[in-house]
């Protein structure tokens, strides 16, 4: 029988027989091993301890102390269990598709009547009988007629379908078996149910989905679950979650009077004058922090002509994410099809291209507070955070090749500043890579991967590999804030295109007095600023930062006789620019700082007659049990400096 070597984790090899699997190997090192296993990494896969191994390989063995294969395999398995005990519960119910997410899984079932929470009860204590049996957990390879006549004959129609829909390359078709239980799944899998930790996932919903996404296919009801390692970290997701209720930007935005979405125009925001506040500001802060960095500042028309995506590559691959509009132009023989912009890069190339430019130009930075439009379908809508229409705190880099080093660190930096301004000390950096569908040849593609690497190395970050997620032009770096209650939320982004300056014919003369393309980098600091707005809410659960809070001061007459130095103490706060009004309703106090905590108002001002004699306010400071009584004059000090934003400090 052929021999194989495989390679550990400290460099060593051992010698086996051709097909021997990763089960084999960890009794091969120790029987703690071998009870301890749970998968393996061969060449960088994961794999089954079932799964036969064929050649020369590097291997290492997985326990449950490796987090994210242990999570994978957790969630994985669990969405075979809950599909098992979903049909041992109503045997007539239509298994599809079940994948892990972040956090969990999900599994789409054909049911003719809706889940209901009592269901989902029920699934959970079956899940748990199925968990301790301590099932074994098999897997097999099967023919494509094999596959498709075993679930042509138990009835299971999506089934068939997604058998058909595996590409005939020769891949195996993989079976497997969780005790009697039986599903079409690439693997890999636990070695049996009792390896699932039952006290450690939760089913939390039901969605309906459409089959394969397809809203002309049948409706299927989806549940989500969560699973972790122990009982202790799912405690700690579900504490988050019912954090992250609490902080949820479409109720507070409510509570705050910000802003409101309505039937009439899915996705697109219904700014309140207090929310519109909130938004001017943060656009300030930023005009102010580009206008220092060294951008100009332009605008660019909505609705442009297709035959501009068209030569840039965005009709090929972006049409169905745009609006398109149609105009019957004069004299003209068909009508003029045109698109409301998805994003702003075409338009700036468009700029560049006006008039001869000089290397000595370069780098040209281009920013613009550009309004975008993209159909995003109505599932996905989400508040504020998901929308169809939305402005980008965009901008883009014309520069030499040589300089894209030095830009993309200036970026950085510029981007670290913001962020430390807006109240994140700290982002991770995501490389993003080639994806499959894209433009340009590996040999531009190499180019500006490396020259992006390196530029972030040379910056001081490190990054995460995010494979085949670049955009259809370059490749892009994603920064990554998380939250007060440690959520990530992929913010900002910045990409190199070599790509669209070739397409749309940028150049610029050179120092040889020839035609040179410029590169372009593609860059967002905050990106939405809906979405952007949505995290800010969120992050400081309504109680936002001094100098972004819509109302920053409510002065409040505790008696009537109190009302004329309630109107001094407001105007005096509005000439030291503070956004500040009156609350001299016939209402008791307490009615009062209750109506306005609610609504995160952060200093609230009672007067009431003895205030008025020593000229002096209450001050009550949003979350905080004590007050305090001070002069106004002092007041006004203090909360004028308080509302400077952070670059005018």
């Amino acid at each position: 029988m052929a021999q194989i070597s495989l390679t550990f984790p400290d460099g060593n090899a051992r010698s086996y027989a051709a097909g021997v699997t990763p089960a084999d190997v960890a009794a091969d090192i120790s029987t703690s091993l071998a009870k301890k296993a749970i998968s393996a990494k061969v060449d960088g896969r994961h794999w089954d301890l079932q799964w036969p191994i064929e050649g020369d390989a590097a291997i290492s063995i997985h326990t449950m102390k490796d987090d994210g294969p242990a999570l994978e395999l957790i969630r994985h398995d669990l969405a075979h269990i809950m599909a098992r005990a979903v049909q041992e519960i109503w045997p007539d119910v239509k298994v599809t598709i079940g994948p892990v997410i972040e956090n969990g899984w999900y599994y789409d079932f054909d049911r003719a009547e809706p889940f209901t929470p009592e269901d989902l009860g029920r699934i959970e204590a079956k899940m748990k009988e199925i968990i301790n049996t301590r099932d074994p957990v098999r897997t097999e390879v099967w023919s494509r007629a094999d596959a498709i006549a075993h679930y042509e004959a138990s009835g299971e129609n999506y089934k068939v379908e997604l058998v058909n829909a595996i590409p005939d390359d020769g891949q195996p078709i993989r079976m497997y078996w969780h005790g009697n239980w039986q599903d079409l799944c690439r693997g890999p899998h636990l070695q049996h149910t009792g390896q699932v930790p039952a006290d450690a996932f939760k089913l939390m919903s039901v969605a309906g989905a459409y089959w394969r996404g397809d809203s002309s296919r049948p409706m299927l009801q989806r549940i989500y679950g969560v699973a972790f390692r122990n009982r202790d970290d799912l405690k700690a997701h579900l504490t988050m979650l019912e954090e992250a209720a609490k902080r949820d930007h479409r109720q507070l935005g409510r509570e705050m009077d910000l802003f409101h979405m309505q039937e009439e125009a899915p996705g697109q925001v219904f700014w309140h004058p207090d929310g519109w506040t909130v938004y001017v500001a943060l656009q300030d802060y930023m005009r102010r922090r580009q206008r220092d960095g060294g951008y100009v500042e332009v605008n660019t028309p909505q609705v442009v002509d297709r035959r501009l995506w068209e030569a840039s590559g965005h009709w090929e691959k972006y049409q169905e994410h745009m609006f398109i509009v149609e105009v019957d132009e004069e004299h003209a023989r068909e009508k003029s099809v045109n698109a409301l912009k998805p994003m702003n890069c075409p338009c700036h190339v468009q700029i560049f291209n006006q008039g001869l430019k000089s290397y000595r130009e370069l780098p040209l930075r281009m920013a613009e507070f550009g309004s975008c439009n993209r159909y995003e379908p109505s599932g996905a809508l989400h508040g504020i955070m998901r929308v169809r229409g939305f402005t980008q705190d965009d901008g883009h880099i014309f520069c030499r090749e040589d300089q894209i080093e030095s830009e993309t660190k200036r970026f950085i930096e510029f981007l670290s500043r913001t962020y430390r301004d807006l109240g994140f000390e700290s982002f991770r950096v995501k490389f993003s890579d080639r994806p499959e569908v894209r433009t340009g040849s590996d040999e531009v593609w190499d180019k500006a991967e490396a020259a992006l690497k390196s530029a972030t190395e040379a910056a001081g970050y490190d990054f995460e590999l995010n494979p085949g997620e670049g955009a259809f032009y370059g490749p892009k770096l994603e920064f990554v804030l998380t939250d007060a209650i440690g959520r990530d939320w992929q913010c900002g982004t910045h990409q190199v295109d070599f790509v669209l300056p070739e397409r749309l014919d940028a150049t610029y003369i050179g120092e040889d007095g020839a035609k040179h393309r410029p590169v372009m980098l593609h860059r967002a600091t905050l990106g939405s600023f809906e979405r952007f707005i949505g995290i800010l809410i969120e992050n400081y659960a309504g109680r936002l930062p001094f100098w972004l809070a819509p109302r920053q001061v409510v002065v409040a007459s505790i008696v009537s006789d109190a009302d004329g130095f309630v109107h001094e103490a407001v105007a005096a706060l509005k000439a030291a620019g503070l956004r500040a009004e009156a609350d001299v309703r016939n209402e008791k106090i307490n009615y009062k700082i209750r109506e306005h905590s609610v609504g995160k108002v952060p200093v609230i001002l009672a007067i009431g007659q003895r205030e008025v004699e020593d000229r002096t306010v209450t001050v009550r400071r949003l979350g905080a049990k004590e007050t305090s009584t001070v002069p106004l004059d002092a007041l006004v000090n203090e909360l004028r400096l308080d509302a400077l934003p952070p670059d005018l400090r």
